[in-house]
């Protein structure tokens, strides 16, 4: 499968495209940082195409295709770098899977990520409010009334997770911090195992990607996490990778931060907004945040 369509500047590369060929392109050992949301196995399908991984039959299936993915990725960062994915685990359900329970999404993919090659390097859980979940998804074990009925049945919010994985050997571009850039309180924030204060609503505006007749689902990833990621693992001028670029969430966050960007896209709506967006990035400049970091030298209010 050829690259459908490209948008190309000195900032950001977005290719649309089978992410998996795309990076066959890249050199080796050349990306700083990746960050990312996968595709929920066949939780969310995105498009019809047999390229989607979300549009797999089965986990197995879906594992399959995303192995070599994860082998592209370790050929392509740099040693000692890092690979930021967003998850959570998936509700099992009666009828789908027979039984009402969790799938360890989360630790299926740190699973395949270290057969790879990767080490584990560390995560944090970001808080969801179980109410918005229970409303959302009606699930019978956050239901106030299943307390009353059985609450062998009651189980907890599923929260989000970031995990990230380090390329093996010595990083030879160390990203370094002053206390001026980043104070003592920022990173007690950024280092504590739970993030509790990440908006759930602070995303890229969702509905100008949808197509008349679109799939199921888009989940943009939150803003606030990209920018953390990015933040703490990368220098300026470094470049950042999604092989899953959506509507070009982290590309716009990494531009907005004075990062280069290579987003990969299957799907065309999608594709296209996320070059909307990186032009938008490039438009707004540099940022700065509600915390009162100041990314670049410069300064511009994060709406």
């Amino acid at each position: 499968m050829k690259i459908l369509n490209q948008e190309i500047t000195d900032k950001y590369s977005l290719y649309q495209g089978d992410n998996v060929e795309v990076l066959k392109g890249v050199p080796d050992n050349s990306i700083h940082y990746s960050i990312f949301s996968p595709p929920f196995a066949s939780l969310y399908t995105y498009s019809n195409s047999e390229r989607d991984m979300g549009n797999s039959k089965n986990d197995e299936e879906f594992f399959e295709h995303f192995e070599y993915l994860v082998k592209e990725l370790y050929r392509v960062i740099i040693p000692g770098r890092l690979v930021s994915f967003h998850c959570m685990n998936i509700p099992l359900m009666k009828e789908r899977d027979g039984v009402i329970g969790l799938k360890d999404f989360r630790g299926q993919l740190i699973k395949l990520f270290q057969e790879e090659g990767f080490i584990y390097h560390s995560e944090v859980t970001i808080w969801k409010n179980p109410v918005v979940e229970m409303q959302r998804t009606k699930a019978l074990g956050l239901l106030h009334k299943q307390i009353k009925k059985d609450s062998c049945m009651s189980r907890q919010g599923i929260p989000d997770y970031l995990v990230t994985m380090r390329k093996p050997g010595d990083n030879p571009e160390r990203v370094t911090h002053t206390n001026e850039s980043f104070p003592v309180d920022v990173w007690q924030k950024y280092a504590s195992p739970v993030w509790m204060d990440i908006k759930q609503s602070n995303t890229l505006q969702k509905k100008s990607a949808r197509a008349e007749k679109d799939e199921r689902h888009i989940c943009p990833l939150q803003l606030d996490v990209i920018k953390r990621g990015i933040e703490l693992w990368t220098n300026p001028n470094d470049i950042v990778l999604d092989p899953f670029n959506g509507i070009g969430s982290s590309s716009y966050m990494a531009i907005r931060m004075k990062r280069r960007v290579i987003g990969i896209e299957l799907k065309d709506t999608y594709y296209q907004q996320s070059v909307l967006n990186c032009k938008k990035a490039t438009q707004e400049g540099s940022l700065y945040l509600d915390n009162k970091e100041q990314i670049g030298g410069q300064t511009s209010l994060f709406d």
